[in-house]
């Protein structure tokens, strides 16, 4: 059995606040991220649906500065923290591709 991906710990992210990664699946590696906020934590692929820019500005940065919704650095289209919905930019109704997770004993997981 493949041993599960450790994306980071829970005290590596904030509340609110955001931490970039990279996932493996096979010999393939895509960068994406996961927001944290009111202890909720979700995962979403490094894309903006637009244009497929990355969305961070700064590494680990994927907030806006009220750090309310998930922001494109390109466009700044933003995005649903909990559903990953684009609200307002370029790109209103597309979605954020998520990743499933999961958290245990601390520690953010690629789910199984």
């Amino acid at each position: 059995m493949a041993e599960t991906q450790v994306i980071c710990t829970l005290d590596e992210i904030g509340d609110p606040g955001s931490r970039g990664f990279s996932l493996r699946r096979g010999d393939q590696v895509t960068q994406a991220f996961v927001v944290q906020r009111d202890g909720e934590v979700y995962a979403y692929h490094n894309r903006c649906p637009h244009t497929g820019a990355p969305l961070d500005w700064v590494e680990h940065r994927f907030l806006d500065l009220e750090q309310a919704y998930i922001q494109c650095a390109t466009h700044d289209a933003r995005f649903e923290i909990d559903s990953g919905v684009c609200i307002t930019g370029p790109c209103p109704g597309a979605s954020l591709q998520p990743i499933a997770i999961e958290v245990v004993g601390g520690q953010v997981r690629i789910a199984r």
